[in-house]
C-alpha cells in the first residue's frame, strides 16, 4: 500500500497538515479505507499542501536520519 508517510506525525496547528506528509488527522486515520485511486487522488495535493506549511518541526525524523548517516558513511 502507498503511504506518503516520512515518521514525522506531528500537525502544524495553523493548517491542520502533518509536516511531514501533509495530511490532515482525519485523512491519516481513514487511509487505509480509501481505495487506491483515493489514495493517489489525495497524494497529487500533498506537496502543494506542505508549501503552504510556514514552519517545519524542530526534531530530525526518523528517516532524514538513515539518510544523512548513510551519505555520511
Amino acid at each position: 500500500m502507498i503511504s506518503p508517510c516520512i515518521l514525522v506525525c506531528s500537525i502544524d496547528m495553523k493548517t491542520g497538515y502533518c509536516f511531514g506528509c501533509g495530511r490532515t488527522r482525519d485523512e491519516i486515520a481513514a487511509w487505509m479505507d480509501y481505495t487506491d485511486m483515493e489514495r493517489r487522488t489525495l497524494m497529487e495535493v500533498l506537496p502543494a499542501r506542505l508549501e503552504t506549511i510556514e514552519r517545519r518541526p524542530r526534531r530530525e525524523t526518523r528517516r532524514r536520519r538513515l539518510v544523512r548517516e548513510r551519505d555520511s558513511a
